[in-house]
């Protein structure tokens, strides 16, 4: 027998870990789904190959607003087509479909992943307890150990001309012996206060709407808006030096000393020069000393 709160087509054995229980998707419905709000609808899966995936098929016959929760993805995906994969019920796995109109230039629509990495930090920081940071240009950070670990990221995709799917990715009650790589992270692992789902995605959702509604209003200026700020506020690779590894082969190691208008991340190289980076892979470096 499948209980009221589980998600839609789940089965008792999807759930016999205690530890991980079911979102409560009638609970999360009367918390999210509030008049003039922007959340419109809110569906909770047991098992999907990806949220993202599922959003950007149906965006033509959703409002905007939707929302997609899987208790477990088997074909997440990250930046750089990179997997995304946990056991069911261990995180956050959810994407909301977004139409920012015509009040905002197409051109600043790039901001709307490193919007979506500051609310999602801000709410997990909020409900989780534990210190969020964010590594350019959409990596949740926490820390275990002392160590600076990955515990979630952000993927964005265009959804038709008018649409942009936000996907979020969060390892909430991971455990050591389940992390895909060695420097993967989680909420658990890094000692949060709460590792209950519910409050979090809440929490996750709330902070969304805000610097979206922000955003938006400021004409998606992410200097008007406090988002470009905020941002830099909470970003790990400011002051770092790093090795961007760019498209082509290439690779540039320098400081990381700013955030530009665009998004993009300015490295400034051995010889002094600034570099602007909008697309590829960036590295934390150690220093010496």
């Amino acid at each position: 027998m499948t209980p009221d709160n589980a998600p839609e087509g789940a089965h008792a054995s999807r759930w016999s870990d205690l530890d991980r229980p079911p979102l409560n998707t009638a609970s999360l419905r009367r918390g999210i789904l509030v008049p003039g709000g922007l959340w419109t609808s809110l569906e909770v899966v047991a098992s999907t190959g990806s949220t993202n995936a599922d959003l950007v098929e149906r965006a033509a016959s959703l409002e905007e607003g939707a929302v997609l929760v899987a208790e477990e993805q088997t074909a997440g995906r990250g930046r750089l087509d990179r997997s995304w994969t946990a056991p069911a019920r261990s995180g956050l796995f959810v994407s909301v479909l977004l139409r920012p109109g015509a009040g905002v230039p197409v051109e600043r629509w790039g901001w709307l992943p490193l919007l979506a990495g500051v609310a999602a930090a801000t709410g997990l920081a909020r409900s989780a307890g534990t210190d969020m940071s964010l590594k350019w240009p959409n990596d949740l950070l926490v820390t275990v150990d002392g160590e600076e670990r990955k515990a979630g990221g952000i993927l964005a995709e265009r959804a038709g001309g008018d649409a942009v799917v936000l996907g979020i990715g969060v390892n909430v009650t991971l455990r050591a012996d389940e992390l895909p790589v060695p420097g993967a992270g989680s909420l658990a692992l890094a000692d949060a206060v709460s590792t209950d789902r519910d409050p979090l995605l809440r929490s996750v959702l709330r902070a969304l709407e805000e610097w979206y509604a922000r955003w938006r209003a400021a004409g998606g200026d992410p200097a008007a808006s406090g988002l470009q700020e905020a941002y830099a506020a909470g970003c790990a690779t400011l002051g770092r030096t790093v090795r961007a590894e760019l498209p082509g082969g290439r690779e540039l190691t320098g400081e990381a000393v700013a955030l530009d208008a665009d998004g993009r991340l300015v490295v400034s190289g051995a010889d002094g020069e600034r570099t602007p980076v909008g697309a590829g892979d960036v590295v934390h470096l150690r220093t010496a000393g």
